[in-house]
Formats: C-alpha cells, sequence, structure tokens
C-alpha cells in the first residue's frame, strides 16, 4: 500500500483559500461512471489539475489535497478507478479491498477516465488556461503518461512513479514514450525508495533529454516511498521542498 489509511497531505490549510467544493459522478466516453471531488479556487490562477491517486482510488487523502491545490489558486479535481468494477458509492476506507479492483484496470479504461477528468476541469470556461496532472505512485506512472494523450496539457507531475517498470493493465512504460511527450515533466522520488533504482530515475532523465522535453527530476535523500504524508513526520522537509517543486513548476507555466 502507498500510504496508512489514516494519511493525508502534508500541507497546512490556507484559511479562505478554497472557494467550494463538491462530489460528481463524471460519465466517460465508454459508459463508465465513476466519483470525483472538485475544488475551486477563490483567486484562481488560470491552473487546473488533475489528481490520478494511487491504489486506493478516491481516498480523502485526495480528496484534502485537492482542496489544499484550490487554497494555492489551482482549480483540482480528484477521480476514483473503479467505477468500472464496484458501486461507486462505496467507501474507499480501511474497509476497501482494492487489490483486486486494481487488478482488473486497463490502459484503455484509464484513458477514458483521464480524459472525462479533465474536460470536467476545463468545463467552467476559460477559467482553466493551463492545465496540469499529477499523480501518486500507481498514478505517478499514469501522470507520467498523460502527456501522449493530446489533452493539451501543460505539464504532468509524478510522485514516485516508476519511469522503468511495466505493468499488467498496458499502462506505458515511461521511458519508452518520451519522445511522444507534449509538455513538460516533473517528477519527484524518495531516495531510498527500493521500488525504484537511482539507475531508473537516469533513465527517465536520459530519455526526456534525449527528446528534447523540459523536465525536473528529484530525489529527495533517505525518504522513503510515499514520504509525502503527515503521519511521515521524519520527511517533513522534503514533503514541504516538494510542495514547493509542485507549486514552482505549476506557477512558472501558467499563462
Amino acid at each position: 500500500m502507498c500510504f496508512d489509511h489514516d494519511s493525508r497531505p502534508p500541507i497546512a490549510p490556507i484559511a479562505g483559500g478554497s472557494l467550494d467544493h463538491e462530489g460528481l459522478v463524471l460519465t466517460a466516453v465508454d459508459g463508465n461512471r465513476f466519483r470525483a471531488f472538485r475544488a475551486r479556487a477563490t483567486t484562481p490562477s488560470g491552473a487546473g489539475i488533475v489528481i490520478l491517486p494511487d491504489v486506493r482510488g478516491l481516498h480523502p487523502y485526495y480528496q484534502e489535497l485537492s482542496l489544499r491545490f484550490a487554497e494555492a489558486g489551482v482549480d483540482a479535481l480528484a477521480f476514483d478507478y473503479f467505477g468500472r468494477t464496484t458501486a461507486i458509492d462505496s467507501p474507499r476506507d480501511e474497509t476497501f479491498e482494492y487489490t483486486p479492483h486494481v487488478e482488473k484496470t486497463t490502459w484503455a479504461g484509464l484513458v477514458s477516465d483521464i480524459r472525462a477528468a479533465a474536460a470536467e476541469v476545463r468545463s467552467d470556461g476559460t477559467r482553466v488556461t493551463s492545465l496540469f496532472t499529477i499523480g501518486f505512485c500507481f498514478g505517478g506512472r499514469t501522470a507520467f503518461a498523460t502527456p501522449t494523450l493530446g489533452l493539451g496539457l501543460t505539464g504532468a507531475i509524478g510522485f514516485y512513479g516508476s519511469p522503468t517498470a511495466p505493468r499488467a493493465n498496458g499502462t506505458p512504460i515511461s521511458t519508452d514514450i518520451a519522445g511522444r511527450m507534449e509538455c513538460a515533466i516533473l517528477g519527484l522520488f524518495g531516495g531510498a525508495d527500493a521500488g525504484i533504482a537511482p539507475a531508473d530515475i537516469a533513465a527517465f532523465d536520459t530519455a526526456l533529454s534525449s527528446a528534447g522535453i523540459d523536465h525536473r527530476l528529484v530525489t529527495y535523500e533517505g525518504a522513503p516511498h510515499s514520504f509525502f504524508d503527515r503521519k511521515a513526520a521524519d520527511f517533513a522537509d522534503a514533503s514541504a521542498a516538494a510542495w514547493a517543486e509542485v507549486l514552482a513548476f505549476i506557477r512558472a507555466r501558467t499563462a
């Protein structure tokens, strides 16, 4: 598991920063209905972001992260992966057995849902002028593939998403698709993450550089997989630095 069930983003709320938030049910082009959570900024910056969760789907962690983005001026939407395999109103808490549902995900299904989520973020007319994706672990790997979907993205951000390992659901290997990416990449990794070796990150860096893709890959020494967690007090400095990287990446590329 990427996080404990009671994990939350390590970001302090900003009073009065979020305009409004709501739970939604979206419908993908293939007819899949799935849950999402959207938060809008009080003072929009022009940036919008689609949040791709870890294997737990639309866990409260990602609903709270949506609020933190909105407080920073970024309209945000997090969505659930499992509308095709379980009831959309079933909870994504400690009672949810996510593994069988993760195993049934497909790249085609993920793409369909990502497209619907991106369209929803852009549905407020000209409010969002620069669209980003961000993902964590399972979602981080997926986020690295979103620049190949023709969504008109400005940037894609991945936390501890493996750039080299294949997935059974057919998600493309990041190093293999660098030449087809349409936007800038920010990759954030833990130096003590046993699942992603320094050589994997180096290979991703080489692939992105060879393809001429604007990118920044940051490794936080001693930080484990899923360090971006309020409970991981020992890695609070890494979390603060990572959040600063995310906001700087978005702000520098938002018109």
